[in-house]
Order: structure tokens, then C-alpha cells, then sequence
């Protein structure tokens, strides 16, 4: 209980700490990304020096003729795919937005709405959603996408649409469906088990949490099949 106590108050001030740094870069989206990038890097220390929290990232294997080769690689971090991953908890969002240089979340707009923060995470290209607008809403999020994706930048969503517990296997969205096959992008499904160590609510417990990359899945995949993608081997 200690140690939770201790994080979340170190963590509570740091974010108060960089919050003149993060406003005075917004005078430039490139300057944002690396203020962020930067103290998300800060945020994963944090974890490991005072939670004892670690994490290890695993790709799939790249067959050829049944054979595995290139292990620990994933070819199609490039912007083709869209990244569906299970939500958990802080640490994934961390791990994501570093290892995938120039990606994108798609967010409850009332995120953007976050002084200091929220205008960074609008600088920074993040997408905002209004939830209660429906159908409409998801072809304007689709344009807006496309338009992200065309210049290079790589989508990050979480189905799931909120941080769910181990165990807990939330009913996905199906706007993911829509900008898929919208899109005409594959799916790689991203698992993890990061909610037994950092989890929505509760104690953090020293460990090293696991991000898992699946194997790509075709725009066509339904809800069942992402849906046992991104729990293989989540929590």
C-alpha cells in the first residue's frame, strides 16, 4: 500500500511539473510530440524505480515455409494496419506511444477538454470522438483518420473503449469494425496483462507487465475473432 501511495503522489506532482514545459511547447506540433515523448519516458521510469514495474514487449514470429524467422519483429508498424489494443491501464498507453514513433490515439473528446493537457494531446494529432453522435459522427472520424494515415501517422485505438480488469473481457466497439473496413486497413491485435501490476483502481504490484503483438488480422475480421486476438494472452 506504501509504495501505491508513494507512486501515485510522485506521479500526481510530475505531471504538475511538466505542465509549463507542455504549454510552452505548443508552439510547434514536432515540439509537442517530443515534450510528451519525453515525459512519458519519465512516467516508465517512475514505475520501475518506485513501483518496481517493468514491461517486456513480444511480436509475433514471421513464418516462411513453416519455418519462424526474424523473431521480435513486426513489419507492419508502418502506418498500413490499425493497432487494436486491450486497455488495462496507464502502462500501455506509455509503452504504445513510444515504440510506435508517429502514432495517433483516437480519445473521448472530453480528453481534449483537459487544460494544458488535453490542448497538447490536440497539438499532437491525437483524434477526438463525440460518442453520442452515432453513425455521423464515425464517417467524420473516418475522414479525419484517413487524412492522419495519408500523412504518415499510425492509428492506436482501444476497442474496448475504457480501462477494463484482468479477467474482464468488455464487449468491443464496433467503430473499430467500421474504420477497417472503411479504410481497407488489417487489424494487429495487441494483448497485455499490464492491469495485474498497474491496475484502473487498487494496489500496483512489482513486476514485469507484457505487451503482446498478434498476428495481423484482415480489415474483413469480425468482433470475435479481434476480440480472441487481443485477449491470447492478455490478463
Amino acid at each position: 500500500m506504501l509504495r501505491t501511495i508513494i507512486f501515485k503522489t510522485v506521479l500526481g506532482i510530475y505531471f504538475i511539473i511538466w505542465t509549463p514545459f507542455l504549454f510552452a511547447s505548443l508552439i510547434s506540433k514536432r515540439l509537442t510530440l517530443f515534450t510528451m515523448r519525453l515525459e512519458t519516458m519519465g512516467v516508465l521510469y517512475l514505475a520501475r524505480i518506485i513501483a518496481h514495474i517493468k514491461y517486456t514487449i513480444h511480436y509475433p514470429l514471421i513464418e516462411e515455409n513453416g519455418i519462424p524467422t526474424k523473431p521480435n519483429t513486426n513489419t507492419r508498424l508502418d502506418g498500413k494496419a490499425i493497432i487494436a489494443s486491450k486497455h488495462m491501464s496507464i502502462l500501455e498507453i506509455a509503452v504504445l506511444f513510444l515504440n510506435i514513433p508517429n502514432s495517433f490515439f483516437i480519445l473521448k473528446r472530453e480528453l481534449m477538454w483537459i487544460p494544458v493537457y488535453g490542448w497538447a494531446f490536440a497539438r499532437a494529432g491525437f483524434q477526438p470522438v463525440n460518442r453520442k453522435r452515432g453513425r455521423t459522427n464515425m464517417r467524420k472520424l473516418s475522414d479525419n483518420v484517413a487524412k492522419k494515415i495519408m500523412n504518415g501517422q499510425k492509428l492506436i485505438i482501444f476497442p474496448e473503449g475504457t480501462r477494463v480488469k484482468p479477467g474482464t473481457h468488455q464487449v468491443l466497439r464496433r467503430g473499430l469494425l467500421f474504420l477497417a473496413h472503411e479504410l481497407k486497413l488489417p487489424i494487429i491485435p495487441v494483448g497485455t496483462d499490464a492491469g495485474l501490476y498497474w491496475p484502473k483502481r487498487g494496489l500496483m504490484h512489482p513486476g514485469t507487465a507484457n505487451i503482446y503483438f498478434e498476428p495481423l488480422l484482415p480489415a474483413s475480421a469480425d468482433l470475435e475473432e479481434i476480440t480472441r486476438a487481443i485477449n491470447r494472452h492478455s490478463a
